[in-house]
């Protein structure tokens, strides 16, 4: 089977983690031997502004203010991964990237460096006031409501961009899902526009 790649994108809160999560275990369950990288860039983020470092300072402050991260600390943060981690045959899972149409830009000349050839696109489509209602509902230390509107105003002013980037580039499989379902329900929406 040839590698494929999946590409996650959607507002915060759209369940691009949870979907991305449920994808790898389906891949692993239909071929216990498939080599697999899942890139998490929100959680690699969380994990690089724990550390402590000059470049990690400036990132906790910019976090702390619900400002979107530069794009050329995000393009370091998959694409250092790439570069020590990928494998020729590796499927591919990329989770939270890119977040601006330049990261999107930057990620497609990756693509087309290692040969990938029409990533699927997942987009999670939900309103702005269904995103807002679970992030609120999540919970998580930086799910608070004006750090939560400067993530959506983010999203609206740099993200979507993004999204039409994929949605016209003949490159890509676009694949569009309404993620205002249950989880079962996106899963098998996902599973069957996808092909996996």
């Amino acid at each position: 089977m040839n590698p494929q790649t999946f590409i996650f994108i959607g507002r915060s809160g759209c369940g691009k983690g949870t979907q991305a999560k449920l994808l790898d275990k389906r891949l692993k369950e239909q071929d216990p031997a498939l080599s697999l990288y899942h890139l998490e860039t929100g959680q690699r983020f969380r994990e690089f502004i724990a550390c402590e470092g000059y470049t990690n300072d400036l990132a906790r402050e910019i976090m702390k203010d619900g400002r979107r991260q530069p794009d050329f600390l995000a393009v370091w943060m998959w694409s250092h991964y790439f570069v020590d981690n990928l494998k020729k045959n590796d499927f591919l899972i990329v989770d939270g990237t890119p977040r601006s149409l330049n990261e999107a830009k930057i990620l497609d000349n990756a693509m087309e460096f290692y040969g990938r050839r029409q990533p699927k696109v997942i987009h999670l489509k939900v309103s702005r006031a269904w995103s807002e209602k679970h992030l609120l509902a999540r919970g998580r230390a930086d799910d608070v409501h004006d750090d939560i509107k400067q993530r959506l105003d983010w999203y609206e002013r740099d993200v979507e961009p993004a999204v039409e980037y994929y949605r016209t580039n003949a490159d890509y499989n676009f694949i569009e899902i309404n993620g205002e379902q249950s989880i079962e329900a996106v899963e098998k929406e996902m599973i069957m526009k996808a092909g996996v």
